[in-house]
């Protein structure tokens, strides 16, 4: 009769485990942030919203297995890019009041990343006007769809007048324009624990 033998035991010395548990946790978020983008929040669609404010839309809905109640905004462009068949977009998706993401939606293909965050997430680097400011930030690029924008840009975009993004494209450059004024931001503070700041 032959006895199993025992399974090695794998063991990592303790300078590695604390970066190792820090690579988990975010690669734990950037799965969230994917399943997130991809549909556990409330469709992008054609679905009729609410109006909230200047020229923003408001939608609602809520989780039908954890009853996590989720609102989308949304900010339509001021007119079509070249070769679009659609407005550029920006959305912000808030789950039981709190911003989960905040997404740039060019409705066209958008060029590769041209930057790698310090994890080695690609991402493009884009130029952004807030009424009078202008700055250059790295926003994560979501499958060559769109771009996950950072939490200040959105925290200086609900109080903006004027919103500009210059973004890649196989084309070249383009920039889309948005009228972000008149959003009601009580609703997005209830909603999005999110108030305005300046650029």
């Amino acid at each position: 009769m032959t006895m199993p033998r025992p399974s090695p035991v794998i063991t990592f010395p303790k300078s590695i485990l604390k970066p190792l548990a820090v690579c988990f946790l975010f690669l734990c978020a950037a799965v969230v942030t994917l399943c997130a983008q991809d549909g556990s929040m409330p469709p992008a669609g054609p679905q009729a919203g609410s109006p909230a404010g200047g020229k923003w839309k408001e939608f609602r809905s809520e989780d039908k297995m954890t009853a996590a109640q989720k609102v989308r905004f949304e900010l339509e462009a001021d007119s079509l890019l070249p070769d679009s068949e659609a407005k550029a977009k920006v959305l912000l998706f808030c789950v039981n009041g709190k911003l989960e993401l905040g997404d740039f939606r060019p409705n066209l293909r958008i060029g590769p990343p041209n930057w790698a965050s310090f994890w080695g997430r690609p991402q493009m680097s884009v130029r952004v006007r807030v009424d009078n400011s202008s700055s250059r930030h790295h926003w994560n690029w979501v499958n060559g769809r769109f771009l996950a924008m950072d939490k200040d840009t959105v925290r200086q975009l609900i109080g903006a007048q004027i919103f500009k993004v210059e973004f890649e494209t196989p084309n070249g450059r383009q920039i889309a324009e948005f009228s972000p004024a008149g959003l009601d931001l009580a609703l997005v503070r209830k909603d999005c624990k999110l108030k305005p700041q300046k650029p």
